[in-house]
């Protein structure tokens, strides 16, 4: 039996503030050939997760709030918001789950945000994610316009005109 205390996700939190990417990853999934992919993701306001699609093949995602707050955005292609999901052990929403090859991204509105994820495997790093061409990478500074445009965008929201 694998368990995960309130105690060890708190550290993971304290882990993921101090690490460059503002996020941690705990798989309970023994390796990334695991046809059931199932993993705490802890992370903190700040964290960009460029938007993005499962599509080799599609693959649905699901988030459930486990501490913190965060908010789940859907988009078209051009990167309209589609959809706003704020999801929290408190609500208004506790999970999600996003359809395969839909545009989306996840952001942290608190401190200390946990979040639970499952989704289909295997994970290949090299064709798990289509990112979109519209949103910025992660090494880009335009990102961080980005991460505070996902904090406040609604549906029929369109992305920030990248800066040349």
């Amino acid at each position: 039996m694998k368990t995960v205390s309130a105690e060890f996700l708190a550290g993971l939190a304290t882990q993921s503030a101090d690490h460059a990417r503002g996020r941690i990853n705990h798989n309970l999934h023994p390796s990334l050939d695991d046809p059931i992919q199932r993993f705490f993701n802890v992370m903190e306001p700040g964290s960009y997760v460029r938007p993005h699609r499962h599509t080799d093949p599609p693959r649905w995602e699901v988030f459930v709030g486990i501490s913190g707050r965060a908010a789940v955005l859907e988009f078209d292609r051009r990167g309209g918001v589609i959809q706003r999901s704020e999801i929290s052990p408190r609500g208004p929403d506790i999970a999600v789950e996003i359809a395969g090859g839909s545009w989306h991204t996840v952001t942290a509105l608190e401190s200390g945000t946990v979040l639970f994820e499952l989704k289909p495997g295997p994970y290949s790093p090299v064709s798990d994610k289509d990112f979109a061409a519209w949103a910025p990478s992660e090494e880009d500074a335009d990102r961080k316009r980005f991460v505070r445009w996902f904090a406040a965008a609604e549906p029929g929201g369109a992305p920030p005109m990248r800066q040349p």
